[in-house]
């Protein structure tokens, strides 16, 4: 979601005149400023001495909200942006940021009338028309979605963010012609922009259509031939150069472009796969006491994290993105957090942890063998290990396939197989339903091994 932080602050509260109101406009300038540059640690006092010079500054208010906001105190900069609405209900930008802030806290009904409420106001904010046609879109309201974009469009022509939501609303209308134009449109404009450059080809591959997802991917992959991402989508939806599992580059920057908007996504898909981890461990283990070692591999914006505490003597994590790392710390849950490929690190640490909890990371493996003998490593005798994988249903042909989505999928046999191999002792293998997909449910096993 786009943010508005103006480049001139837009209170309407009692003039301030003279010197006075010169060095309120200064500093409020120059903590907008180190914002943009995510200069945290230095606007934040500015902002202060405003509100202690000024109390109730609306601006100021305003712009703490939005900095709380960005170092994950969603609660906070909610209460901060609502009082600076209040000192300035005439302005339209702390409505949309308030929208942002609802979003990333799923509350998206919220969301979508905090972004009408600022285009009532404005109605050709940019920002808000895009961030509203973003919410509508998710919601399956592609008429009204794709008004607001070029609404948007009409306003700032050169709007790439609108031009890619664009193409992607056209594209689940099966309008998949114009959507492609709009598409080609957005990339002249913003070429390097890896996520929303990434949805066109993957709204592609969930109408089935692999073979002009694979055209883009490989026109892509002419400019930019260094990217792991785009060589990791081609081999998905082409099924040639399938790799073993997925490359710790294509890992990080995936996730690192996902990761302030990883939780609210997942929450809109119905995602399963940290509860249903968390709930099956608990079965394994006693009353909780904070007792045992746990760690999270591949543990993202640290959803798991809260629902295993009260077992936790010591609640570690890794992962290979620090924009997850970054999320998870927020949570203030995790005794320490390592940027690491799960493998390593496993490796790394022997005979160290009572239980590993892993949901939905394995589906970046497809060979499973090194990662089940890694764990084996790191966890102490009778040490539980806990995960997700996604389900194929083939019952002959590989043993996992690299799925068009970029996610492996594993024969039950095979998870038996490389358990098995590796000295774990299967306790639990069943089928659940992780996420929904393209309004489909996305099967997985999960499962429960143990170290003899």
């Amino acid at each position: 979601m786009k943010h508005n932080v103006p480049h001139k602050p837009g209170s309407t509260q009692r003039p301030v005149s003279g010197a006075a109101r010169l060095a309120q406009r200064q500093l409020l300038q120059r903590a907008v400023d180190l914002l943009r540059d995510k200069m945290l640690d230095e606007a934040e006092p500015l902002l202060l001495s405003v509100l202690q010079r000024w109390p109730g500054q609306a601006d100021a208010l305003h712009f703490l909200g939005v900095l709380e906001h960005t170092r994950g105190h969603s609660e906070a900069a909610l209460t901060l942006i609502r009082q600076a609405i209040a000192g300035m209900p005439g302005q339209p930008g702390p409505l949309n940021n308030l929208g942002n802030v609802l979003v990333e806290t799923q509350r998206f009904d919220e969301a979508v009338t905090a972004y009408r409420d600022s285009l009532a106001l404005k109605p050709d904010n940019i920002d808000a028309l895009n961030n509203l046609a973003t919410m509508l879109r998710k919601r399956g309201e592609h008429a009204e979605s794709e008004a607001l974009c070029r609404r948007a469009l009409e306003t700032k022509p050169d709007f790439a963010l609108a031009w890619y939501n664009l193409s992607l609303t056209l594209l689940e209308q099966g309008r998949v012609d114009e959507g492609l134009s709009a598409h080609s449109r957005a990339i002249v404009l913003w070429p390097r922009h890896l996520q929303a450059r990434n949805a066109v080809p993957k709204a592609l591959v969930q109408l089935g259509r692999l073979d002009e997802a694979a055209r883009l991917y490989r026109e892509w992959l002419a400019t930019d031939p260094d990217n792991p991402v785009i060589k990791h989508h081609l081999a998905a939806c082409s099924g040639g150069a399938v790799p073993e599992r997925a490359s710790d580059a294509y890992v990080e920057r995936t996730f690192d472009a996902f990761a302030a908007t990883f939780d609210a996504n997942l929450s809109a898909l119905g995602y399963r796969a940290p509860q249903l981890v968390a709930d099956l461990l608990r079965e394994l283990l006693p009353p909780p006491a904070r007792q045992f070692d746990i760690h999270d591999l591949g543990c993202g914006t640290g959803l798991c994290g809260p629902m295993v505490r009260d077992w936790a003597r010591d609640l570690s994590g890794c992962d290979l993105s620090q924009g997850m790392l970054d999320k998870a710390e927020r949570r203030h849950v995790y005794d320490s957090l390592h940027r690491a490929e799960l493998v390593a690190h496993m490796r790394a640490h022997p005979a160290r942890f009572d239980a590993l909890i892993c949901a939905d990371t394995f589906c970046y493996f497809g060979e499973l063998g090194e990662a089940m003998r890694a764990a084996v490593q790191a966890l102490r005798a009778g040490g539980h290990l806990v995960f997700t994988v996604e389900a194929s249903q083939a019952e002959d042909g590989p043993p996992y396939r690299l799925l068009p989505h970029g996610r492996y999928a594993h024969q039950r046999d095979y998870v038996s197989t490389a358990l098995a191999a590796a000295g774990l002792q299967k306790l639990v293998l069943r089928e659940e339903q992780l996420r929904s997909e393209g309004g489909k449910p996305v099967i997985g096993w999960l499962v429960a091994a143990r170290v003899g």
